[in-house]
């Protein structure tokens, strides 16, 4: 299969050309384990130009974050990444790992039913019938395999996954070994290895992590967007990426449809208006970055199938109700709410993004 068919490239393979120009580059130092120095890894997550090549920012916001989260990654600490849904948590996570180890594919999907096993090892039944306990049988987890090839491990939504799971990874992180006990052996995690994992703050509560293992962590919050600009930005720049990647035969938002979302979004995120003069309820689900992403690339694709190649109010109103109404009755008072106190007293610039939204409703 060649890359074209491939629906998402992991980040060492999407920006290796990147990678590579950093790494000819490099003069620093590279610690154990790594593929670049920490100030090369750096560049390539803040971006910049490494000689004729553009570096793309694969995360806006403070740099200092991320410069914390490669310093933690040098020493044996784990790094856990908690924010709100679509502060970047998972692709700053990705594109860590694939900068650091040059693998960023050895991840654990948190969810209520990850088991143990999924973070440590499980074994191939028929096999185990046929030749008993050998390591043919067994099948590593990414954590193991990480452990054993000096790489980065990632876990997702490590709030979503039962206390038995964190309590595994709490003997991981604090051995640097796993115990194989039906083959009376060790694995030991060689220099390089680390783990970074991700919590989303509106699941807190659900399997909260217990302090034991939150010791186990160096713990990075990154924060939403601080302003409505730099939001737009990080729209802008993913959106573009997006519609790239899947080949979509439209032209990309224009700066005043960008701002008019993403100005929806974070009035209701934030509960009030943008100048703080008028409160306003907020949904039950997360008007985030992220949401604002979505929104506008499906626009795109409407206005490349459907409409005639540019963006039309139409499109994004379209997207505008299902990504705010995720409780059907409450939510969809809030959303009219929203439209009659606020978008319909904003002017002529908001008038037809508020009518397309009222079609919708009939």
């Amino acid at each position: 299969m060649s890359e074209k068919e491939i629906l998402r490239l992991p980040a060492e393979q999407l920006f290796s050309k990147e990678l590579e120009a950093l790494k000819k580059a490099d003069k620093d130092e590279v610690p154990a384990g790594w593929k670049l120095s920490p100030r090369a890894v750096l560049k390539f997550i803040i971006g910049g130009v490494e000689g004729d090549t553009p570096i793309t920012a694969k995360y806006i916001g403070n740099d200092r974050l991320v410069e914390i989260c490669i310093a933690t990654l040098l020493t044996d600490r784990a790094l856990l990444l908690i924010g709100e849904p679509g502060t970047a948590k998972s692709w700053l996570s990705e594109n860590l790992a694939a900068a650091i180890y040059g693998d960023s594919t050895q991840v654990v999907q948190g969810t209520a039913g990850t088991s143990e096993e999924q973070v440590r090892y499980s074994w191939n039944y028929a096999l185990l019938l046929a030749e008993g306990y050998s390591d043919q049988a067994m099948i590593k987890s990414p954590v193991m395999k990480a452990m054993e090839q000096g790489g980065i491990a990632r876990l997702e939504e490590i709030s979503r996954c039962q206390s038995e799971v964190q309590d595994a990874l709490i003997s991981i992180l604090s051995e640097k070994a796993i115990a194989i006990n039906e083959l009376g052996r060790q694995v030991f995690a060689r220099r390089g290895f680390s783990l970074i994992a991700t919590a989303n703050t509106r699941d807190k509560g659900v399997n909260e992590m217990s302090a034991a293992l939150k010791r186990r962590f160096n713990i990075v919050v990154l924060q939403p967007p601080a302003d409505l600009q730099t939001e737009m930005d990080i729209v802008s720049k993913r959106v573009s990426e997006i519609a790239t990647n899947y080949d979509i035969k439209a032209k990309p938002p224009t700066n005043n449809e960008i701002e008019k979302v993403v100005t929806v979004f974070r009035e209701l995120r934030n509960g009030q208006s943008l100048d703080g003069k008028q409160k306003i309820k907020s949904p039950s689900g997360v008007t985030s970055t992220a949401e604002a992403i979505s929104l506008l690339t499906s626009a795109m694709s409407l206005a490349s199938c459907f409409g005639q190649g540019s963006i039309q109010e139409k499109d994004i109103a379209a997207g505008l109700a299902g990504a705010i109404i995720k409780d059907e009755e409450r939510d969809r008072a809030v959303w009219l709410e929203y439209l009659e106190n606020i978008m319909k007293k904003r002017g002529l610039a908001w008038q037809p993004l508020y009518q397309s939204c009222k079609d919708l409703e009939r």
